[in-house]
């Protein structure tokens, strides 16, 4: 199958020729930064446009059928630092038709450029590449060519600024000492070189020695492990500060690596080195690293190492990273010297084992999934000298004691782990050097107020996307007093303490974007003399009171509303207007749009016109008037309308004998309750009681209201009151229970027994202010289905009701005894 590096080879020049057919007219170069860049790629140019100003520092001039780059064609650009060049054809070029030569002086006169770009320009030695004017030249990328030959070109000599050298996917088979002669003559000490994906088959041993680079990167290089281990010892007496070696991820050319293949390595001095993507490891990795025990740095990427057992102990590493590496378990490597340790994204590990590592300060082990029994104290991390500690990106963390012996840690980040019991007790009081944490996403509920107690160093604290009681920000930062930057965004709040901020006075940014906020309450931040950004975006803020604005910080500079539920109303004119007035304070105020009314909606506030609000105010006057004065009317026939029917009945029936000993009020959702319980209880016991029930003894063809007030309450001494969660939520129950108020009033011998049939939330209660006064001060008898609850409800009840009825003693005494 053909490789996908080797198809785009073919295609590149067929589109070329294809390009070069098309009409020699192009459209204008994209302005990216004014006078600074401009983009020209894809606009079939055959040469530089006459429009681009000479002040241009960057120029993008890939994907062109350019024909003419004669001598001083640059010269127009004294200023230019980076020019790409890349897929540079020439026109009608045809695959195996070698390309026209660069001019000599092409790039002449431009002193300053820093960067050039020629990728896939089917150049094939560097000696064609004519750039010995450009010294002051620093990356020079001609990747994807057709370069056979690594000998560098003498005026690479006077490049002496030149730090980075792309060669990757040619042509170059071998390496010879003279190839490098330059380097010999004039070392370039910060010079990195990559050889990546050349089909490298010999390096003549010596051809790097004694020559330093700042970094070697050979990638997907060698067809087999032979080869590897021949070029490896090729780069004898090269002193190096950054090797790579490898392959990548869709580039594998070696089936299996073989211990022995770094051998080589024990003639380079290496700094920092680092192999990626090689498979089929074996357990043992006893002699793997022997060639580089002296290196500071280390990096693993995707390696196949499974369960690194044992590691020499002579290893001076003061750096170990292991990334995207299947393990199988925690590797347990006791490392003197090690001072930071990256552990991330090695997802076949899932429980963390206890560490020792005694001289680490920077410990990274994120993106694992792992998870934690007990966090975080030295005995689990094995030091006490770490001062960066990375968790981020797993999964279940229980904190289990407060960084005892980690008084040192700086930095630390949780964010996108669940934590349990983060919340419980004062977890980080210990940790009074640490600068920056991170608790984002982490599930925490935030209950205890004392959660950050202790962290009088923390600068920067970000808990977006976890939750607080009752969605309410509470006074928690008591201690923050060097705290600069909060994150509070995604966290539900409908509400802040004014006291919230009160002890920050060097916060100087706030991000309360993406919560519940229903207006603009600028008091909590008063107290902030140092704040300068507040973000509010995505909240649900309708507007602001001119009290509220008065309490801006004064050296606010940035504020972000936009994406809240305005309102463009009249109500609002003197918050609409102060947009307008304070636009500069105000991020992308032009997205500030409205949400109401319906026919202004998505509408800039900067649009609201304050003339829509100024109408006659007598009109306005004279209209709320009318309308008020009709709603009190028609409020007061509906509210006592009833009542007087009442108060009409009560001088009727004031000296009569009542037909029932108690009207019953309740839900009809309680029915069963009534005929089952209360029903049976009272009309069947001893003595028996009337009651009067709508259901059976309400007169057929009457209104409902006059039933309730002409055989309700007009013919009973007592009313019962069933309260349940289904009474309050009841019309047609709160209006009699209103009716039985006025009815108790009026009648001298009248009385109300509330009975709670079951237990109803207060905040629901609430919602009936007189209902819920009345029973928090008066005795009610509240059901309990049980035998003893039973008898002392019935006996209670009966008690209750005798009140006022005139009966014998004996039948009073028998009424009492049951």
């Amino acid at each position: 199958m053909m490789s996908p590096t080797r198809l785009a080879g073919m295609l590149i020049p067929a589109m070329a020729f294809l390009s070069c057919l098309r009409t020699e007219s192009w459209e204008p170069c994209m302005q990216v930064v004014p006078n600074i860049t401009y983009k020209c790629t894809e606009l079939n140019l055959n040469k530089i446009p006459n429009n681009i100003p000479t002040s241009t520092k960057k120029l993008d001039l890939s994907f062109n059928p350019l024909r003419h780059l004669g001598n001083h064609s640059f010269s127009n650009f004294p200023e230019l630092q980076v020019l790409d060049l890349s897929r540079y054809l020439t026109c009608c070029i045809t695959s195996g038709n070698p390309i026209q030569k660069f001019s000599t002086e092409v790039f002449s006169g431009l002193s300053s450029l820093q960067t050039l770009v020629a990728v896939e320009t089917n150049l094939q030695s560097l000696e064609d590449l004519r750039i010995e004017y450009l010294k002051n030249l620093k990356v020079l990328n001609v990747a994807h060519n057709l370069i056979c030959s690594f000998k560098l070109p003498e005026y690479f000599s006077n490049m002496t600024n030149l730090e980075y050298l792309d060669l990757s996917n040619n042509k170059i088979k071998v390496i010879y000492h003279s190839d490098l002669q330059v380097l010999h003559q004039m070392p370039l000490l910060n010079l990195s070189l990559d050889l990546s994906l050349n089909p490298l088959s010999f390096i003549q041993p010596g051809a790097f020695k004694e020559i330093k680079l700042h970094e070697l990167t050979l990638r997907s290089n060698f067809d087999s492990t032979d080869v590897m281990k021949t070029c490896i010892q090729g780069l004898a007496g090269l002193k190096i500060h950054h090797l790579v070696l490898g392959e990548f991820k869709n580039e594998r050319n070696l089936e299996s690596f073989d211990k022995y293949l770094l051998e080589g390595l024990c003639n380079v001095t290496i700094e920092k080195f680092r192999i990626a993507f090689f498979d089929e490891f074996s357990e043992d990795i006893t002699d793997l690293f022997n060639c580089l025990a002296n290196v500071s740095t280390i990096s693993l990427v995707h390696l196949f190492l499974k369960r690194p057992r044992y590691l020499p102990k002579n290893l001076r590493w003061q750096r170990l990273e292991m990334v995207n590496c299947e393990f199988e378990e925690f590797p347990k490597w006791e490392l003197d010297s090690l001072k930071e340790f990256v552990f991330t994204a090695n997802k076949g590990v899932s429980t963390f084992t206890e560490m020792k590592l005694e001289s680490l300060e920077f410990l990274d082990l994120s993106r694992n999934d792992l998870s934690f029994k007990g966090c975080c104290s030295y005995i689990d991390l094995g030091t006490n000298r770490l001062k960066h500690l990375d968790l981020s990106f797993n999964d279940i963390i229980t904190m289990s004691s407060n960084f005892l012996g980690l008084e040192q840690l700086e930095y630390l980040d949780f964010q996108h782990s669940t934590l349990k019991q983060g919340s419980d007790f004062s977890v980080f009081l210990s940790l009074r050097n640490l600068r920056y944490l991170d608790i984002s996403y982490t599930h925490t509920q935030v209950v205890f107020k004392g959660i950050f107690d202790g962290l009088v160093s923390l600068q920067v604290l970000k808990m977006a996307g976890n939750s607080f009681q009752n969605n309410f920000l509470p006074d928690i930062f008591k201690d923050l007093t060097n705290l600069t930057i909060l994150d509070l965004s995604k966290c539900q709040l409908e509400g802040v303490s004014q006291t919230a901020f009160g002890s920050l006075p060097k916060l100087q940014l706030i991000n309360m974007s993406h919560n519940n906020l229903l207006s603009l309450d600028t008091l909590p931040y008063e107290p902030l003399p140092s704040l300068q950004i507040l973000d509010c975006s995505f909240n649900r803020i309708v507007a602001s009171t001119e009290q509220v604005r008065q309490h801006f910080p004064s050296n606010l500079v940035s504020l972000n509303l936009t994406r809240n539920d305005f309102a463009c109303v009249c109500e609002h004119q003197n918050f609409l207007q102060w947009v307008k007035d304070h636009r500069q304070l105000l991020v992308k105020v032009e997205e500030m749009v409205c949400t109401k009314p319906l026919d202004m909606q998505d509408t800039p506030l900067l649009s609201f016109r304050n003339a829509t609000c100024q109408r006659s105010k007598t009109i306005i006057t004279v209209s709320v008037f009318t309308i008020l004065m009709v709603s009190l009317v028609a409020v007061l026939v509906y509210k006592f309308y009833f009542h007087l029917m009442l108060l009409a009945g009560c001088k009727k029936y004031s000296r009569g004998e009542s037909t029932y000993d108690a009207f019953v009020i309740y839900s009809s959702q309680d029915e069963d309750w009534v005929r089952n319980e209360l029903v049976k209880n009272l009309e069947e016991g001893v003595p028996p009681f009337q009651l009067c029930l709508h259901y059976r003894d309400f007169i057929p063809g009457v209104a409902i209201a006059a039933n309730i007030i002409q055989e309700g309450f007009h013919k009973s001494r007592k009313v019962i009151v069933v309260v349940s969660r289904h009474f309050i939520q009841s019309r047609w129950c709160i209006f009699e229970y209103e009716i039985a108020q006025t009815w108790q009033f009026l009648s001298s011998r009248a009385g109300i027994i509330f009975i709670v049939l079951q237990k109803v939330e207060k905040s629901l209660l609430r919602q009936q202010v007189e209902l819920y006064r009345l029973l928090s001060r008066n005795t009610y008898l509240e059901w309990e289905d049980s035998v003893l609850g039973r008898h002392i409800f019935w006996r209670r009840l009966r008690k209750a009701l005798l009140d006022g009825k005139p009966w014998s003693p004996e039948e009073t005494a028998d009424a009492e005894n049951n």
